[in-house]
């Protein structure tokens, strides 16, 4: 099943800091930097009484001062999962599609109208958050998550007249290739530089033998949707995240 294996794939690419196995859950720690990281991923096989595996779960995450979080899919198991979640007052939020694209149909050209590097992590990171404007905090955070990543990343950054406009994150595993943090200077948007930074970024993959490329998109970012789309993503399938309500 494809939609299973990317998101194996794309749990490999944003590594927690720890994480459970617990009948056929998957539970994810780091420190609360980002849902993905830090949720229940039901991704497999469940057996056990569904009640009690949630509360189970629940004193894990309040255990480490963290809200309970789910993410769950069409295939997460159980099936009656997200209904039961509902019934306990957690809320369905940040329904995301997983785009994917298919690279062994047709060679990527390259884009000479811009400059394309595999930065080293200290200068991607620095690119990164002058483009992003995040803060100190997530910066130590986002600089861990990347030396957890165990296969092979690219730390793309697209350079105009020698200034960065845009940069992104790509993991490798296996023929797998995921995208993540795509970003444009906010001062460069608007200028195709997105799109330049996604076509060179696929060429990097095609060329280190990829044959599968995905990414995630908010369902509410619909320039984003529109742009992916023009690049050749499809929507395979969504999530969305059950969070307790406030």
């Amino acid at each position: 099943m494809l939609e299973k294996r990317i998101e194996e794939v794309s749990l490999n690419a944003w590594p927690a800091s720890q994480q459970i196995y617990f009948d056929g859950w998957i539970l994810r720690f780091a420190n609360g930097y980002t849902r993905r990281a830090n949720s229940v991923n039901p991704l497999f096989g469940s057996s056990l009484n569904v009640e009690e595996k949630i509360r189970y779960c629940e004193r894990l995450y309040t255990a480490k001062s963290q809200s309970t979080i789910f993410l769950l899919t069409h295939f997460a198991a159980p099936p009656e999962l997200d209904q039961a979640l509902a019934k306990r007052h957690y809320e369905r939020v940040d329904l995301t599609h997983v785009q994917y694209r298919d690279l062994k149909q047709s060679s990527i050209p390259a884009e000479h109208s811009v400059e394309f590097r595999n930065a080293a992590p200290e200068n991607w990171l620095e690119g990164y958050h002058r483009v992003t404007n995040v803060s100190l905090a997530e910066h130590r955070m986002h600089k861990e998550l990347l030396q957890r990543i165990p296969t092979t990343r690219l730390l793309a950054q697209i350079f105009d007249s020698g200034k960065i406009v845009a940069c992104g994150l790509g993991v490798l595993e296996a023929d797998y290739f995921g995208l993540f943090d795509l970003v444009t200077d906010p001062k460069a948007r608007n200028q195709g530089y997105g799109g330049k930074l996604v076509l060179s970024m696929l060429r990097w993959a095609q060329e280190n033998s990829a044959s599968h490329a995905y990414l995630q998109v908010l369902s509410s970012n619909a320039a984003a949707r529109y742009l992916y789309t023009k690049m050749g993503f499809k929507d395979l399938y969504e999530y969305w995240y059950r969070v307790p309500k406030v």
